[in-house]
């Protein structure tokens, strides 16, 4: 497995041990990572606090022409909110661990140029259906259902 998509998956785990929604993210920069985070919503009672947008506060502020050369490496597929910012900050690829559990604005991201790649992975579709089933509750506050 990538050493950068493993780096999201731990960031994944540790928000689900710090009670949280287990979904990470890390945001690389010429082969290093700039930026990391995970769900923090049920942690620091934030709603917008999502993994790639934790990564990318955890990253600080960028100049565009960084922002341009980075690969957002995520465990689950970017919902609309994520995607935004995606777009807003030029960010041209990104690494999605798994979409079975959860679509998020991919067709966006893909009609304004972003290049995704899907793994599915297992680790990751498994820390989400795990979660799914054990919290749906909070699940589905996550995404807004």
């Amino acid at each position: 497995m990538d050493q950068f998509m493993q780096a999201a998956i731990e960031e994944a785990q540790s928000g689900l041990e710090s009670g949280g929604i287990p979904i990470g993210s890390v945001l690389v920069y010429q082969d290093n990572i700039i930026g990391r985070g995970h769900n923090q919503r049920v942690q620091k009672g934030s709603s917008v606090l999502h993994g790639e947008m934790d990564a990318l506060e955890n990253a600080g502020r960028q100049p565009a022409s960084i922002y341009r050369q980075c690969v957002l490496y995520t465990t689950l597929s970017p919902c609309p909110m994520c995607s935004g910012a995606i777009l807003l900050y030029g960010i041209p690829k990104v690494i999605i661990g798994e979409n079975l559990t959860f679509m998020g604005a991919e067709q966006l991201l893909r009609e304004n140029g972003v290049q995704l790649t899907v793994l599915q992975d297992s680790s990751c579709l498994a820390l989400m259906q795990r979660f799914i089933q054990e919290y749906p509750g909070l699940w589905q506050e996550d995404i807004g259902a």
